[in-house]
């Protein structure tokens, strides 16, 4: 695991980059309001796409002084422009610049997640949101091309029927899974291997098929 320091917008964000032998593609990570790249479900998450081959960038989307403050946590333009930071230098480095990339959002970091896909358009192949907020990023959906995967707890049901309202916005190929039994943060005990493996969202080229079913694969084995 390499520790950096990221440079965005005028701000020091801490960050962890994992880049398996050979990766197959990268997976950056937008947390939700409260958390930090130490998020244990994200890192749960993460550890199992790296088995898989797959390189992890975590990083906070916040320094520790900005965090405390309300409004910037909600902020989600600016969330999407240091998770656009993020992406445009990891994407420049020799070692990561030619893997397919794709974002895994959960809560706010998933609207972060969607405003940002929108803006870099055919650089993000895939978006995977976790209990996300999909209405934060509303005006941008339209504008989403990567192929999307909802994920949303059964027992979740005002953010459920938000991320049914944004799957009929999207127009990317695009899938909404209920996961049965979970909250919205997923806290029940197994609650992120309480689907099967997910089929990929329809219309999809190959690659990025495999690239959002391996998100949606780790998510349940995590």
């Amino acid at each position: 695991m390499e520790e950096l320091r990221l440079q965005i917008g005028g701000v020091a964000l801490a960050a962890e980059l994992i880049l398996p032998e050979r990766p197959g593609g990268l997976v950056i990570f937008a947390h939700g309001s409260g958390s930090t790249r130490r998020s244990p479900r994200n890192r749960a998450v993460a550890s199992v796409l790296n088995g898989a081959g797959l390189g992890t960038l975590l990083f906070d989307l916040l320094t520790e002084q900005e965090a405390r403050r309300r409004e910037l946590v909600f902020d989600v333009p600016l969330l999407a422009e240091r998770l656009e930071g993020a992406t445009r230098w990891v994407t420049a480095r020799p070692d990561s610049r030619r893997l397919p990339v794709g974002y895994f959002g959960a809560s706010t970091g998933a609207a972060a997640a969607l405003r940002a896909a929108a803006a870099l358009g055919e650089l993000i192949r895939a978006v995977v949101s976790r209990g996300g907020r999909p209405d934060l990023a509303a005006d941008r959906l339209p504008d989403v091309s990567a192929p999307t995967l909802l994920l949303v707890g059964s027992r979740d049901p005002e953010v459920l029927a938000l991320n049914r309202q944004a799957s009929a916005i999207l127009r990317c190929p695009n899938q909404l899974t209920v996961i049965e039994g979970a909250d919205h943060l997923f806290t029940q005990p197994g609650a992120l291997a309480l689907f099967p493996a997910l089929s990929p969202v329809v219309e999809m080229k190959e690659k990025t098929a495999q690239l959002v079913a391996l998100i949606g694969q780790a998510v349940a084995t995590a």
